[in-house]
């Protein structure tokens, strides 16, 4: 065989060789993901989807230099502290038509810098706190939960940068005062100061406490008196009883008891 086909059939095993480990390679780094999640570009931004991918949780092999990521119409239950606390450069987090219903403090931490985009309309949240967004910068989308209209959710809509558009569906669920109920939320913060109106049950609730108490003293030393008058008005009644001498020494040292 001539040297020139020898050097050409070689350069081609070669290319066939390299584009086998790049295919391999690449088929490996799949399997790494869980089922129903893939990396992808989107406008020069680097996004990694796993929607409709019947998640329980959120995934651990997230790729760190991800700038987008869909965990939309999941069954994901509730997000726990740092979920998200190796994607330093995420800015579109959709954690939409999930079934969270609850955050622990600390689940965004490491997001505050660059994300500006957060969706959790479409769960199941009734009430949480807002050190669970501390410092967070981002647009945030609460519609579509079962909102628990109180105190606490005032403090994390005050907190929190609400999302354009997606406030009219922060609707209460569930309320102190029934005529709230399947009301927007901010139209019925707008003429109820929910946390005013819990110190005001609060304070109430410690007047009467402290009433009680007060009334159980009172109780007790009308009580101590009147069994001490009884007791000595039978003591007396027995000393008339005694001789006069006798008698008279012990109705002096009763007195003086008493006294």
């Amino acid at each position: 065989m001539p040297a020139a086909q020898r050097v050409l059939l070689r350069s081609v095993t070669m290319w066939l060789l390299l584009q086998s480990l790049l295919l391999a390679s690449s088929l490996l780094s799949a399997s790494a993901f869980p089922k129903g999640c893939y990396p992808s570009e989107e406008e020069g931004l680097k996004t990694f989807r796993c929607s409709n991918a019947r998640l329980t949780e959120v995934p651990r092999d997230i790729p760190n230099d991800t700038n987008k990521l869909y965990l939309d119409s999941n069954r994901i239950p509730f997000l726990p502290r740092d979920a998200f606390r190796d994607l330093p450069l995420l800015l579109e987090l959709d954690l939409s038509h999930n079934a969270i219903a609850s955050i622990e403090s600390g689940a965004f931490r490491g997001l505050a810098e660059h994300l500006h985009s957060l969706d959790l309309s479409a769960n199941r949240l009734a009430s949480v706190s807002k050190e669970a967004f501390s410092n967070l910068k981002a647009k945030v989308n609460l519609s579509d939960n079962p909102w628990r209209c109180d105190c606490r959710l005032q403090e994390l809509v005050r907190t929190v940068d609400l999302a354009a558009g997606s406030s009219a569906g922060i609707v209460c669920d569930s309320s102190a005062q029934e005529e709230h109920v399947g009301k927007a939320f901010l139209q019925v913060m707008a003429d109820t100061d929910f946390c005013n109106v819990y110190k005001k049950t609060t304070d109430i609730a410690m007047l009467v406490t402290m009433f009680g108490w007060f009334a159980m003293v009172i109780s007790y030393l009308v009580y101590y008196v009147r069994q001490n008058q009884e007791d000595a008005r039978r003591h007396l009644e027995y000393l008339k009883s005694l001789p006069s001498k006798q008698r008279r020494s012990e109705e002096s040292s009763t007195i003086s008891t008493v006294v």
